[in-house]
C-alpha cells in the first residue's frame, strides 16, 4: 500500500484561501482532494462543511483520517471531477480545483508518472483503464506524434514518435526509464535545462486521464452548482490548462468577442453567469524557493453572478 500520509505543501494555499474566502456555515468542494491540503486548510479557516472529490483510490486512507478528525464537516466522494454535476447535486458556496498530477502521485514511483524513477509506464490516476504503455505501444505513429505535440507542446514530437515506433517493433516499451531513454536519443539532456522527457510524459498523462476534457466539464458542473456570489478557484500548471480556465471565465462573463467588429454577433451568446474574475496570479518567489513544484502554477478565481445582475 503506497504511503499517502506523507505531508505535502499545497501550492498557493494562502492565495487559494483568500480567493475562496470560506465562511462559517458554508458548503465548499475540494474537487481534487489528493493529500487533503486544501481541504484541511478550508475546514480550519471557517466552521463550514466540505465535500472532497478524487478518482484516485489511493487517497481513501487519507480521506478516512480527515473524516475521523472533522466528522460531519467532511465528506469524501469517490469519482472524477469531470462528473462534478452528478457528484455534487447540492448548491455550494465555493469550489477549488488543483489541476494535474498531485505531488503524492509523483512521489509514488510505482504509479509511473515520473521519468526520474523506474516504474511500469502507467500514469492512470484512477488505477484503471488505458495506461500510458497501452498508448505508446499501440497508437499509429502520426497519432502518437499529434498527441505529443498537442498535449505536450513538444516541437520534436514527430522524431520522438518515430523513434518510439522503431523501438517497439523490437520489444514492448514497459517502463518509464525505457521511454525516457528513447526520448533522450532524440533530444539530449543538457545541464540546467528542462528534462527532455518532460513534455512527452506530460502529453501521455493528459491523454491517459482525459485531463483537459475533465477540466472543461468540471468547471461547467462547479459553476452550475455555485450559489449566487459563490467562488470558483482554479490552480493550473501549464498553458493548456490555464487557457481553458481563462476562456471559460471570459465566456461565462459574457466577454467573448466577435472576430470582427463588422461581423454579425453570434446567435449563441452565453448568458453571463460570472460577475467577476481575476487575472492569472503567480506564486511568490519565496514560495517557489521553498516549493519548486509551485514554479509554473497560476491561480484564477471567479465569482458567480447575483440574481439582480441577471
Amino acid at each position: 500500500m503506497p504511503d499517502v500520509k506523507q505531508k505535502h505543501i499545497p501550492v498557493m494555499l494562502n492565495e487559494v484561501l483568500q480567493a475562496l474566502a470560506p465562511q462559517d456555515g458554508g458548503l465548499y468542494v475540494d474537487a481534487t482532494f489528493g493529500n487533503g491540503g486544501y481541504s484541511e486548510a478550508i475546514l480550519q479557516a471557517a466552521n463550514c462543511k466540505l465535500i472532497a472529490l478524487d478518482r484516485d483510490p489511493n487517497v481513501k486512507d487519507r480521506a478516512a483520517e480527515m473524516k475521523a478528525k472533522y466528522g460531519e464537516q467532511f465528506e469524501f466522494r469517490a469519482g472524477e471531477f469531470g462528473d462534478f454535476a452528478e457528484l455534487v447535486p447540492e448548491k455550494i458556496d465555493g469550489a477549488v480545483f488543483d489541476i494535474g498530477v498531485s505531488s503524492m502521485q509523483i512521489d509514488q514511483a510505482q504509479r509511473g508518472f515520473s521519468f526520474a524513477k523506474e516504474a511500469p509506464l502507467d500514469m492512470r490516476m484512477s488505477c484503471q483503464g488505458t495506461s500510458a504503455a497501452d498508448l505508446v505501444n499501440s497508437l499509429p505513429e502520426k497519432e502518437l506524434a499529434d498527441l505529443i505535440y498537442n498535449y505536450g507542446e513538444e516541437k520534436k514530437s514527430r522524431a520522438i514518435a518515430r523513434r518510439i515506433v522503431e523501438a517497439r517493433t523490437k520489444s514492448k516499451i514497459q517502463t518509464t526509464t525505457e521511454l525516457a531513454e528513447i526520448i533522450y536519443s532524440v533530444i539530449h539532456k543538457k545541464p540546467g535545462a528542462i528534462d527532455p522527457a518532460t513534455r512527452t510524459f506530460q502529453a501521455l498523462r493528459i491523454a491517459v486521464n482525459d485531463e483537459l476534457g475533465q477540466l472543461k466539464s468540471g468547471l461547467e458542473g462547479a459553476l452550475e452548482a455555485l450559489k449566487p456570489s459563490g467562488k470558483l478557484v482554479v490552480v493550473s500548471f501549464h498553458s493548456l490548462e490555464d487557457r481553458i480556465v481563462k476562456n471559460f471565465f471570459l465566456e461565462n462573463a459574457g466577454k467573448k468577442q466577435s472576430v470582427s467588429r463588422y461581423a454579425p454577433l453570434p446567435t449563441d451568446i452565453i448568458k453571463p453567469k460570472i460577475a467577476s474574475y481575476s487575472k492569472a496570479i503567480a506564486p511568490s518567489q519565496n514560495e517557489v524557493d521553498n516549493n519548486p513544484r509551485a514554479r509554473s502554477a497560476k491561480l484564477r478565481a471567479a465569482s458567480k453572478i447575483s440574481p439582480e445582475r441577471n
